[in-house]
């Protein structure tokens, strides 16, 4: 029985699965049940994704449609294990016009990955 009866969890096509789970590794996430084929993967916060091998010509360099956004408040923490992968002009997570202060990084199949957290919460706790 699952411990959250109610949950939505992310399947992402991948065309290098081991590649894929040592990119989602970084931000936290482990295997918990799986084989080669198709990995199961959790943060122990909530997070959840499944990582399975992509069908033939379904990702295309420069054309992934797929992006993933990851709510954590240590978005700092997360942005120094991305140094250097960090896309955009700051390289750096920033406080975006949306109300979020993330950023952003491509996995091995260039889907976009967003990590960040809401700005007026980070303000909050910050005072």
């Amino acid at each position: 029985m699952m411990d959250r009866p109610h949950n939505l969890t992310a399947i992402l096509p991948c065309s290098d699965v081991p590649a894929s789970r040592a990119f989602y590794e970084r931000p936290g996430f482990q295997v918990w049940a799986g084989d080669d084929h198709y990995l199961m993967m959790r943060d122990g916060r909530g997070g959840e994704l499944h990582l399975q091998p992509a069908c033939e010509d379904w990702l295309v360099p420069g054309r992934n449609p797929f992006g993933l956004y990851l709510y954590s408040e240590d978005v700092d923490a997360l942005a120094a294990k991305f140094l250097g992968e960090i896309l955009g002009k700051v390289h750096g997570p920033e406080d975006k016009p949306w109300g979020m202060y993330e950023f952003a990084v491509s996995d091995p199949d260039e889907t976009l990955v967003r990590i960040g957290w809401p700005s007026r919460l980070r303000t909050a706790s910050a005072k």
